[in-house]
């Protein structure tokens, strides 16, 4: 019994010894693998050179281009005003805006015609009297005294009768006067008189201005003044074929507006206070097409040089302010340093540091390892 009891677990034990070394005698055998690096994919753009139009970008106020105050030249009472004399009123060149009562001016020329004819009675006088003397005088029957009293009399009636035809001719001018017109074609900005008020000599009445052509002023930075093809050294207007062009656009009314100018010459002096010099661009209001309303706020795009050979890319493909991550050959990647010919907008400009056909990763990256290989796939845009 007692053999029973230690012999029975001992083959037990046994067997299953066996029976664990035969299971593992004919287990597969597991071979230890190093899993595959994917490469990570990223975005490259292939640069190639290009010329590129540079533009400069300002804003401004519109002003006018032509501006005048109407002055009174004579005195009196207001009598008449146009329906167009009120702000924001338009009236054409030539124009009767408005009309002073005109009697005093009236009856002044009625006595400055009157003085002239007593004038010319006084003259004719003078020379028959000049002429019946110096027959005299030719026979000798008369002094010289004689004779000079009466050409200095005939010279003081000529003189007489001059300043009364003056006289006359201002009086005609005054009552003329009475009557204002418009200078130009335009609009009336300012009213500053109405029917039954007395004005004097130099009175403003309106102010007005012209609605041919208006007027921007563009702060611009001096440094961006090296992108414009302006010739600093000319003064005043600058030349037709010089003159940079110019678009402006605004949103009025609901609608997105857009107009043709051009820079037609520098402000006198830089600003002191910005140290930005200011550009004045012109614009010829057309007909048919939405005038530039004055005081309305533009955003400007000036035309500037021309620059062969340069090589655009999104201003996001800027790294640590002046490097570039390329994609080599062997695509991998490698940092280059560059330095940034101009930043506008969303893009970078350089005109050194690339070639034709290099590859610029534009993706954006947290951590970058230089010879890291990546996958690039070409960039539409």
């Amino acid at each position: 019994m007692i053999l029973k009891k230690l012999v029975l677990p001992g083959v037990v034990i046994a067997m299953s010894v066996l029976a664990a070394a035969g299971i593992m005698a004919t287990a597969p055998q597991i071979t230890p693998s190093v899993p595959e690096t994917i490469p990570t994919t990223v975005r490259v753009m292939t640069v190639a050179p290009k010329p590129l139009q540079l533009k400069v970008r300002a804003q401004g106020t519109v002003l006018p281009n032509t501006e005048s105050e109407l002055i009174s030249e004579v005195p009196g009472r207001v009598e008449w005003i146009a329906p167009a004399m009120q702000s924001g009123g338009y009236f054409q060149a030539g124009e009767v805006l408005l009309r002073l009562e005109d009697k005093d001016a009236r009856t002044a020329r009625e006595r400055a015609s009157a003085a002239l004819a007593r004038a010319d009675a006084e003259q004719q006088h003078a020379r028959y009297e000049y002429e019946r003397i110096s027959s005299l005088a030719q026979q000798k029957l008369i002094s010289q005294s004689q004779l000079e009293n009466t050409v200095r009399m005939l010279r003081v009636a000529e003189a007489a009768r001059q300043e009364a035809a003056a006289s006359l001719e201002q009086s005609r001018r005054d009552l003329a006067r009475t009557e204002i017109r418009a200078p130009f074609t335009g609009l009336v900005r300012r009213k500053g008189v109405d029917v039954g008020q007395f004005v004097s000599r130099g009175t403003p009445m309106a102010t007005l201005y012209a609605s041919d052509a208006v007027e921007v002023r563009l702060p611009i930075a001096d440094r961006q003044l090296a992108y414009l093809n302006l010739p600093l050294e000319h003064l005043g207007d600058l030349p037709e074929s010089e003159r940079p062009k110019v678009t402006l656009k605004a949103e009025f009314a609901g609608r997105k507006l857009e107009w043709e100018g051009a820079i037609v010459r520098t402000d006198a002096q830089i600003d002191l206070s910005s140290r930005m010099v200011y550009l004045i661009a012109r614009v010829n209001n057309q007909p048919g097409v939405a005038p530039l309303t004055v005081g309305l706020f533009v955003d400007a795009v000036i035309e500037g040089l021309t620059v062969d050979n340069t090589y655009s890319l999104p201003r996001s493909a800027l790294r640590d302010g002046n490097r570039l991550l390329m994609v080599d050959a062997d695509d991998t990647l490698r940092y280059r340093s560059v330095e940034p010919f101009r930043l506008f907008e969303d893009q970078v400009v350089l005109k050194d540091g690339l070639n034709a056909g290099d590859r610029v990763c534009i993706s954006p990256m947290l951590t970058v390892v230089e010879g890291t290989h990546v996958n690039p796939v070409e960039s539409n845009g």
